[in-house]
């Protein structure tokens, strides 16, 4: 698979973090290695020079026709989610969707792909500050601010700051497959994956430094997914009541014990296929899915596609 073309979308006055994400994990990297970088471009609605938030000027050569020779658009920040973005960028972004491209949104770089029409009657996630402000301007958009992102097949959209690498992860993993996401993900240090609908806020986002039960009964039971799990299982292996288990792992990862183990088991399961030539039927066992039939199930709802079709996508050599 070619890797895509992307064009960034700069303002003046973005943040540089924001600006950085996209090529961070779909960039260059050096010395070279886990994946064939895409190729990126920044543009701006006027080329030249941009001022950003941290005060240092960036040079940006391209503009807007750049949107209009990606396979990616992103729009990863907006200056302010009270005013519309420039009748122009709104025109660009609605052409390059219009004719294939995907349209990805980071933090408040949503409301961009708002002000463009492209989210009408789609669901969407943003910033949690402006969650407010972004439903009275556009009630047309079905709004899920829980959620880190929210995959709408062609278009795309992430919560604020660190959520845009999970949304650019959760991309790599639909476009390179999970074995190059988990390379990406180790070498810039962040989570492999975290899913879309682990919420935006949780309460201890990185574990305490002395032992810590619930980490450990995590790691524990992602190193047995060919079990069947529940929560009274866990909670038994973290000696916690089912009511404490279920309230501090909550509290921790922002989502259901369930829904952890279904990503856990999916990320498996793609790790399996990709890397090896395990029937359906044994990946299915090892994974705790227990039968073809679940796997295909969860493969569908998740992915939007068979076990057998992703093998066939993603089994070729990594880069």
């Amino acid at each position: 698979m070619n890797a895509p073309r992307v064009a960034v979308l700069a303002f003046e006055g973005i943040s540089p973090f924001h600006l950085a994400v996209p090529s961070l994990v779909w960039g260059p990297e050096s010395p070279s290695g886990d994946m064939e970088p895409w190729p990126l471009t920044v543009a701006a609605a006027e080329p030249g020079r941009l001022t950003t938030s941290a005060g240092y000027t960036i040079d940006v050569p391209a503009g807007l026709g750049a949107l209009a020779e990606a396979e990616i658009v992103v729009v990863p920040w907006w200056s302010d989610p009270e005013s519309a973005t420039p009748p122009p960028v709104s025109a660009a972004l609605r052409a390059a969707h219009e004719r294939g491209a995907l349209v990805v949104g980071l933090c408040l770089g949503v409301f961009a792909l708002a002000d463009a029409g492209i989210l009408d009657g789609r669901a969407a996630t943003t910033h949690w500050k402006w969650v407010e402000t972004f439903r009275w301007r556009f009630p047309k958009v079905i709004l899920r601010p829980e959620e880190l992102y929210v995959d709408e097949g062609d278009v795309v959209t992430g919560a604020g700051a660190t959520a845009g690498i999970d949304t650019c992860l959760h991309l790599l993993a639909r476009t390179a497959g999970q074995v190059v996401a988990n390379r990406v993900a180790r070498r810039i240090v962040a989570a492999p994956h975290r899913p879309g609908g682990q919420a935006q806020f949780v309460e201890f986002p990185v574990p305490a430094p002395d032992e810590d039960p619930l980490t450990e009964v995590m790691a524990w039971a992602q190193s047995h997914l060919d079990r069947p799990q529940n929560i009274d299982r866990l909670a038994a292996q973290a000696h916690m009541s089912r009511s404490t288990f279920t309230r501090a792992f909550r509290a921790r990862t922002g989502t259901t014990v369930h829904n952890w183990l279904v990503t856990q088991r999916l990320a498996r399961a793609r790790h399996l296929l990709e890397t090896t030539t395990l029937t359906v039927d044994t990946i299915a066992a090892q994974t705790g899915f227990g039968t073809p039939a679940r796997l295909r199930e969860h493969f569908a709802t998740a992915l939007g596609t068979t076990p057998t079709r992703y093998r066939v996508e993603f089994s070729g050599p990594v880069a």
